[in-house]
């Protein structure tokens, strides 16, 4: 299937009203190779897309639809933009009838049930899906999402951290026992509702960490570097909140001994066919700025005082690579089309 052929894929989003649901829309519905004909939400079932939307006016004269498989029929594939613990309600009977999905939410990312148990604190509804999703990164796993019916698309900071991370554990030269990654991210990442600590004058010149004991991206991201790895990894992952919307930066922190190493063109040869990972130059800093809005991960690799830490500084936006760019990347990657189709713009700045 090519965007230019004369089938276009029948696509529809489940949760469409949450920041995620928002921007699948923006990059879905002037994608040239997707018509997205089925939207739903529970709490605005009835209500035109485009008034919800004022952004969208013009671009769809879509109704939000009530969640349920009767609705989705007529889909080829079926994105999952809902909380996690929701989607796996109704998966089994869209892959029952032969519909592929994306689920953006964590309900299958995590290949132990027992694990996603204790991290989302009820028992998984379809454990038996859990072993047939294919981990929607598509630097790592390109050519088994070409063929996947079931995808879990990576958490936003398990794709900041995991990128910066995996030059160096593929190549063996980080100790996979002394992993650190210190990463910030917007308000946005906490989705679209309304929680007193996510307030304006709550969080508006103000910055801290959260989630220290243990936070539910910690597991994700072992298992990937882990399979990396071949062995378990000792990873120190610590997410703080900043009073801007948008964006992930992730500072990375890894013991490489090896000094004979070129760590620029290690990082420049693992992403040099990657369309959506921009390595930088030498001795640059990326900034959130520069990503808002694209899917692009920037990164760039140093070693401070020629020690034996190398730090890699990862920049992204939560909502696009590390979210519905992404999804849309993994669609266009089953679909056959480009993988960058309905991707290419560039960030916003100012």
């Amino acid at each position: 299937m090519s965007v230019s052929g004369q089938h276009r894929l029948q696509v529809g989003i489940v949760g469409g009203t949450g920041y995620t649901g928002s921007e699948l829309l923006r990059l879905l519905l002037p994608h040239p190779g997707v018509d997205v004909t089925t939207v739903t939400s529970r709490a605005e079932a009835g209500r035109p897309l485009a008034e919800a939307y004022p952004h969208l006016r013009g671009l769809t004269d879509l109704v939000f639809r009530q969640p349920d498989a009767a609705a989705l029929v007529d889909c080829e594939v079926v994105f999952f933009a809902t909380p996690h613990a929701a989607a796996m309600h109704l998966v089994p009977e869209l892959r029952a009838a032969g519909q592929r999905v994306i689920d953006l939410s964590a309900d299958f990312r995590l290949r132990d049930p027992d694990l996603w148990a204790q991290w989302y604190g009820e028992p998984h509804a379809c454990p038996d899906l859990i072993e047939t999703a294919v981990y929607g990164l598509p630097e790592r796993h390109r050519e088994s999402l070409r063929e996947a019916q079931l995808v879990a698309c990576p958490g936003c900071y398990p794709t900041s951290i995991i990128l910066a991370m995996l030059p160096l554990i593929e190549a063996g030269l980080a100790d996979p026992a002394r992993l650190v990654a210190d990463a910030k991210t917007g308000v946005s990442g906490a989705g679209r509702t309304l929680k007193t600590p996510f307030l304006f004058g709550e969080m508006a010149e103000s910055f801290k960490a959260y989630g220290v004991a243990g936070h539910r991206h910690l597991p994700e991201i072992r298992q990937v570097l882990g399979a990396v790895s071949g062995g378990e990894v000792g990873l120190t992952f610590i997410p703080h909140l900043v009073p801007m919307v948008r964006g992930i930066h992730a500072t990375c922190y890894l013991d490489v001994a090896e000094r004979d190493i070129d760590l620029q063109a290690l990082f420049e040869q693992r992403y040099a066919n990657e369309p959506f990972v921009d390595v930088m130059p030498p001795g640059a800093t990326p900034e959130t700025r520069t990503v808002r809005g694209s899917n692009i991960c920037r990164l760039a690799v140093h070693r401070p005082g020629d020690g034996d830490v190398v730090v890699v500084l990862s920049v992204i936006d939560n909502l696009v690579k590390g979210a519905a760019g992404q999804a849309v990347q993994c669609l266009n990657l089953m679909a056959g089309f480009e993988e960058t189709a309905g991707l290419m713009s560039p960030a916003l700045v100012p």
